[in-house]
C-alpha cells in the first residue's frame, strides 16, 4: 500500500472525529446517531437489519444506536403490519428538526472534509 495512503486515511479520520467531537457538543449526537437520523430521514421508515445494513454496523451497534435516539425521542418504533413480529422505525419531528439544523451548520466541518465533500 502507498504509504501517502495510509496518511491520507488518517487524516480523514481525524477530521471525521473533530467533526464527530462538534456534533457531540453542539447537538448530543454522535456520529452513527446522526448518520441513522439521516438515513430515517431518506430511507422512511426501515427495520433495524435494514438500518445495519445501511449504515455498515453490526446488529447489536445498532441496537444500542436505536436505544440512545429513541432515548432523545428523536426515532420512534412501530410493530411491522406486515409482521407483528418486525420493528420498524421512523424518524421523529424532533430528529427532522435536529438533522435540518445539523445540516444546515457548515461553520466547524473540518476544513479537509469541507474539500472531500465539495462544501
Amino acid at each position: 500500500m502507498d504509504h501517502n495512503i495510509l496518511c491520507r486515511i488518517r487524516d480523514i479520520n481525524k477530521a471525521v472525529a473533530e467533526y464527530e467531537n462538534m456534533t457531540v457538543k453542539k447537538y448530543g449526537l454522535s456520529l452513527n446517531e446522526g448518520m441513522l437520523l439521516c438515513c430515517l430521514s431518506q430511507g422512511g421508515t426501515m427495520s433495524s437489519t435494514e438500518i445495519a445494513k445501511a449504515l455498515g454496523l453490526t446488529c447489536s451497534n445498532t441496537s444500542k444506536v436505536l436505544k440512545t435516539v429513541e432515548a432523545k425521542k428523536m426515532v420512534k418504533r412501530d410493530l411491522s403490519e406486515q409482521d407483528k413480529r418486525s420493528m420498524l422505525f421512523s424518524i421523529t419531528r424532533t430528529g427532522t428538526v435536529t438533522m435540518e439544523s445539523l445540516l444546515a451548520d457548515t461553520a466547524d466541518i473540518p476544513e479537509l472534509l469541507v474539500r472531500i465533500l465539495n462544501l
